[in-house]
């Protein structure tokens, strides 16, 4: 079942937190439904381990098939890889994924499936119409991949952030909001040292925030952070050293 995110005057996010469990060896992922009246996106539906739990779990909410917006924050294989799946599930459904990847996803489909259906995001970001609302595509570059973007949901005022702000939780654990940072919630701070590219990327990205009114960041994987730990976690991302902040010559040396 999904964990319910907002619900208010015909407008819903839900997230999936579970259906990426195979026997621990992959891990964990979130996939977002955001339901506007009678149109629908999905945001970063995932592989293929995930597919056939997430269509009939987003039938009792929403019919897949009149989908009008796959949204893909980057190209990795637990954002995107079945998307050959979801061009024959959603047939009026556009891809949106960064221009720099756009030639890259049809290599996950079968030859024609994404002719003439996907929309390259340019880097500067863009508005998705949505039902009655727009959804936006927020620059989110090198955090981690070279085009990547967060989608924010002005209705519900939801920062759907990516890999910023990942957590290394059960699916079940996922569902349970964190309402502060102390202590960090497992994996984050060595994830984040790890998979973003630097310190300058993450100050640009806190002050891009901090002119929205966010009530909730959620990650695409781990457990969404609301309240207290929304401002504690744009002030530790800006001040955090990670990347290449803390490569040197001795990580790129010749193995014995």
């Amino acid at each position: 079942m999904p964990y319910e995110l907002f619900r208010q005057q015909g407008h819903a996010c839900l997230m999936f937190s579970d259906l990426s469990n195979e026997g621990g060896e992959a891990v964990q992922a979130n996939q977002f439904l955001i339901v506007d009246g009678d149109h629908g996106a999905i945001i970063d539906p995932g592989g293929n381990l995930a597919y056939s739990e997430l269509y009939l779990g987003m039938t009792r909410h929403f019919p897949p098939s009149r989908l009008s917006a796959i949204l893909a924050s980057h190209a990795d294989p637990d954002i995107i890889a079945s998307l050959d799946r979801w061009m024959t599930a959603t047939p009026d459904a556009k891809l949106y994924v960064s221009t720099l990847w756009e030639r890259f996803v049809p290599h996950f489909c079968k030859p024609g499936k994404t002719t003439g259906r996907i929309v390259g995001i340019p880097d500067q970001g863009m508005r998705i119409r949505v039902g009655r609302h727009d959804l936006i595509a927020l620059p989110a570059h090198f955090m981690h991949a070279e085009g990547n973007f967060q989608f924010y949901d002005p209705v519900s005022r939801i920062l759907f952030s990516g890999d910023l702000g990942v957590s290394f939780l059960s699916g079940e654990a996922a569902k349970q909001p964190i309402r502060s940072l102390n202590p960090l919630p497992r994996g984050m701070e060595s994830f984040h040292r790890r998979y973003m590219v630097s310190n300058k990327i993450l100050r640009s990205w806190a002050r891009m925030v901090r002119t929205l009114p966010i009530d909730m960041i959620v990650p695409q994987h781990g457990a969404p952070m609301t309240g207290a730990a929304v401002n504690e976690f744009i002030d530790w991302a800006e001040q955090l050293m990670c990347g290449i902040d803390l490569m040197g010559d001795a990580h790129y040396t010749v193995p014995r």
